[in-house]
């Protein structure tokens, strides 16, 4: 028997991009654990990924192109070879571009793996060169970013290793147990050595159960907060004056806006005590270094944006930034130098090509939103919108229609694969070579293939190939080797890369970016913001300009051009459906209902696994004690949660770690192995948050209620 070892890195979309060990037994990979070497990996995985080799190996794999065989949704599939499913989609899609134009197929893909070669943008150069509708990609951070730039620019923030020299943390609608579990050591560290960990959420998390106080928060209600926090600190001058005069935009106007949110309105509207708002606004500005930690949810409700530009503004205002360890951190990536234009070629779009988001499948394919042309062929990959996706009912229905020719790449035959009229085989990450950079911390990490395709999967970039080759696409662009894609990817001549060399990193599998240390790494010491200014803009001159640059979210563009007006200054947008703000509503649907991200699911990743499944549970709603009474639900009931868009059912577990008039139920579940065939996305509003079309999950309305008592009551 040989045995070997192979350095490569967790796929998936997670800001620990983890360096993985995987070990191979004559050419099968038997275990997979963390790297010990890796200082953030630091030797261990999750429960999501500690198995991973039972995902390669499922008896379930997809391992061969397949037709469908029975109606739209029936799970009913042919094997076929890849010459007949690229003819079939060569035909499918050429007599549609000839009776409705290129714009009618909309490709759909979002990070089903992270990969810089496999990833996000890998079908971008494609898609944009066949003209086909652009696929605006914003269900994740679009607006935090928009606002963050707004703010203090594109920068990495602090350094997430430097956490260990903070001296108060504030944990900010992020539940670092469960979705950046790689960087609770730093935290703990700091605590360990007397730094006080506050955790801002609805819910009592596992993190909010580490930590030293756990601040609970009507949600969609935290921009209040923080701009309460912002009037303390200047009414009680608790200011770094000196740096926000020579580091800072706008302090004279953000003095004004925060006097319209005193302390007792933003009690009675976050629904915190006015002590504890006082308290927590005088620790942060006078125990440093202070640093926030901010999580994807903290943008999903309807004033996501401007709460991000409130946050934002707190280290400027206090000079955290001065320190190790103290300022904000968003997202890492902006260190990465990337070389976008390669990746996603916006000079192949025709000019006028239509943007068409992907919150908004359901509705663009029932014909909601009068598209001319409509949308004929559908091309998913990195994706399950079936799942993910809201307003779940509508596209369930736009995905059955006969006239819509469906291909899916997956492992898997998921919600979405079940209703595809052509399935591809993917690789995992195990059988393809990648390079990544992470959301969650600052090293480079390099993917090696550890074992051969299984069957006749194939990695994105060769799927491309191979579509390009099929439409006829004889610019060698698209013919580009993955050894020459990782060299074309990045900015090697880039500082931030300087000693790196990529033969060094294939044998390591990861190297911390030429960034400085973390012990200090404090990138905003004298200013040096990534804003227009160079300075912390309290006052946005971006918001006066209508510029937000989102390179990311659209898919092969580089600007997002605001079609409205925004407030330069930070300020407080109430919930879209909240008992506050929509009364008529809420006496129908009076519970605020939020799905955030599952322990075990990455996504709707491993919700069909085993042992995910086994560690997670069927889909649970967490409720109040109070809240339950009130519907004579008890513990282990199965009920149902329902409003105007549609119902799904879930069992109850009453917990008292839940705020009353909020329920909870975690993102990820499929809906072929759920109650009633439904998710939490039969519920969810496809309602744009206030900037970067962000989505709204945490922002919807719903009713609960036994089962048993509405079958009787049918």
């Amino acid at each position: 028997m040989t045995e070997t070892t192979v350095v490569g890195a967790c796929p998936h979309d997670c800001p620990d991009t983890c360096s993985m060990l995987i070990t191979v037994e004559d050419g099968r990979a038997t275990a997979v654990r963390g790297n010990p070497d890796h200082p953030f990996t630091r030797g261990g995985l999750c429960v999501k990924v500690n198995n991973y080799q039972d995902r390669v190996y499922s008896p379930d794999r997809v391992l061969h192109p397949l037709r469908r065989s029975g109606p739209k949704g029936s799970g009913r599939f042919a094997r076929i070879s890849w010459d007949e499913a690229l003819d079939e989609i060569k035909r499918r899609w050429t007599a549609i571009i000839d009776e409705h134009g290129p714009a009618a197929i909309l490709p759909y893909s979002y990070l089903g793996t992270e990969g810089i070669l496999n990833g996000l943008n890998v079908g971008d150069p494609f898609f944009n060169k066949l003209g086909a509708t652009i696929s605006e990609r914003t269900f994740c951070d679009s607006g935090s970013c928009t606002a963050y730039f707004m703010t203090i620019g594109p920068t990495p923030g602090v350094d997430p290793e430097a956490f260990r020299y903070s001296k108060y943390i504030v944990l900010w609608a992020c539940n670092t147990m469960s979705t950046n579990l790689h960087h609770w050591p730093f935290i703990a560290e700091a605590q360990a050595q007397g730094a006080k960990v506050v955790v801002i959420d609805p819910v009592r998390t596992r993190t909010a159960k580490k930590a030293d106080w756990h601040i609970p928060i009507r949600p969609g209600t935290d921009a209040a907060l923080a701009l309460g926090m912002i009037n303390v600190i200047i009414e009680e001058d608790l200011v770094d004056h000196d740096y926000v005069a020579d580091y800072t935009l706008g302090y004279d106007e953000l003095k004004q806006r925060a006097a319209d949110y005193p302390v007792d309105k933003v009690a009675a509207i976050t629904g915190i005590p006015a002590e504890d708002i006082r308290t927590l606004a005088r620790e942060f500005a006078t125990t440093n270094p202070a640093v926030v930690r901010i999580g994807v949810a903290i943008e999903r409700h309807a004033g996501g944006g401007q709460t991000v530009r409130a946050v934002a503004c707190l280290p400027a205002l206090t000079g955290a930034w001065r320190h190790v360890g103290g300022g904000i951190l968003q997202l890492p990536i902006w260190a990465f130098p990337m070389d976008w234009g390669k990746l996603l070629r916006p000079d192949l779009q025709t000019p006028g090509t239509r943007v068409l988001n992907q919150w908004r499948l359901g509705p663009a394919l029932v014909g909601e939103m009068d598209l001319d042309p409509p949308i004929k062929s559908l091309f998913v990959y990195n994706s399950n919108p079936a799942v993910v996706a809201p307003e779940q009912g509508k596209l369930l229905r736009g995905l059955a229609r006969e006239d819509l020719f469906t291909v899916v790449s997956e492992h898997f035959i998921t919600d979405t694969a079940q209703y595809a009229d052509i399935i591809l085989p993917a690789t995992t990450q195990l059988e393809q070579e990648d390079i990544m950079f992470s959301w969650g911390h600052l090293y480079l990490s390099f993917n090696n293939k550890a074992i051969e395709p299984l069957g006749e999967a194939v990695p994105n970039t060769e799927l491309f190939r191979r579509l390009a080759a099929t439409m006829g696409f004889d610019d060698p662009f698209f013919q580009r080797s993955d050894a020459r894609m990782i060299e074309e990817a990045l900015d090697w001549s880039s500082p931030a890369l300087g000693g790196i060399g990529l033969d060094k990193l294939r044998e390591t599998g990861y190297a911390r970016l030429n960034v400085g240390a973390p012990e200090t790494y404090a990138p905003h010491r004298e200013g040096n913001f990534l804003t227009p200014s160079g300075k912390c803009e309290f006052k946005a001159s971006m918001a006066e300009n209508g510029n937000f640059v989102l390179s990311l979210f659209r898919q092969g563009s580089e600007e997002f051009q605001s079609g409205e007006p925004v407030d330069p200054l930070p300020h407080y947008i109430p919930p879209n459906e909240s008992p506050a703000t929509n009364p008529a509503l809420a006496k129908r649907y009076p519970l605020n209902l939020m799905s955030p991200k599952s322990h075990a699911f990455m996504n709707s990743s491993y919700g069909n696994m085993p042992q995910q499944l086994h560690h997670a549970g069927e889909q649970a709603l967490m409720l109040s004690p109070a809240d339950a009474r009130d519907r004579n639900i008890g513990d282990g009931m199965p009920v149902i949660v329902s409003n105007d868009r549609g119902s799904f059912q879930a069992v109850a577990r009453v917990d008292e770690d839940v705020m009353p008039g909020v329920v909870v139920a975690p993102l990820g579940y499929w809906r072929k192995l759920s109650r009633g065939e439904a998710t939490v996305q039969a519920v969810n509003s496809g309602a744009y948050a206030d900037l970067g079309n962000a989505p709204t999950f945490s922002d919807n309305l719903v009713e609960v209620a036994p089962v048993a008592a509405v079958q009787a009551a049918e």
